[in-house]
């Protein structure tokens, strides 16, 4: 996944035909992403031009950036994109807010497994000892259906046998 980037556009010069905007890199500090913003509002075709939008992004995988968001959302949301690459964003596209998604990675993960079932099997075997006579005849994908149906625990799937699993606490 690319780095987090956003293409802003001076509205000034939008609304009158021209296509004036810069991309930024949207994990820079704060600051400099301002500076960029105020940069291009600066060379702006239309002299004085003082409002923007976000009118393109890229690596930000499923997570939508709004028109209108603002820049400290913006550069949050790549920060966290970047720290937890594209875990992060499908978590961003899950959520309502950056909180949840980041209580969800550090409170409430579980891990990768290859699949559910695999998961069901671990935390099983972690939890009791079973006897041998009787393992063949527990149903793991049985128990991982039921887990992910109750809502005990949601997963993201990011590839073939790659499955994230996190606790619905």
């Amino acid at each position: 996944m690319c780095e987090p980037r956003i293409y802003v556009v001076d509205l000034a010069a939008y609304n009158n035909g021209k296509l004036h905007g810069v991309w930024i890199d949207a994990a820079l500090e704060l600051d400099d992403i301002q500076e960029a913003v105020a940069k291009m509002l600066k060379a702006s075709p239309e002299g004085f031009a003082e409002e923007y939008a976000i009118h393109d992004y890229e690596g930000f995988g499923s997570y939508r950036v709004s028109e209108y968001e603002g820049l400290e959302s913006v550069h949050e949301v790549a920060c966290f994109i970047e720290e937890h690459d594209e875990l992060g964003a499908e978590l961003l596209a899950h959520f309502s807010s950056i909180d949840e998604a980041r209580t969800a990675i550090e409170e409430n993960y579980s891990g990768c497994y290859e699949s559910v079932a695999d998961f069901a099997e671990e935390l099983t075997e972690d939890s009791v000892q079973i006897p041998e006579s009787l393992a063949r005849y527990i149903d793991y994908n049985a128990m991982a259906y039921d887990m992910e149906v109750s809502g005990d625990i949601f997963t993201i799937e990011l590839g073939h046998r790659e499955v994230h699993i996190f606790w619905s606490r």
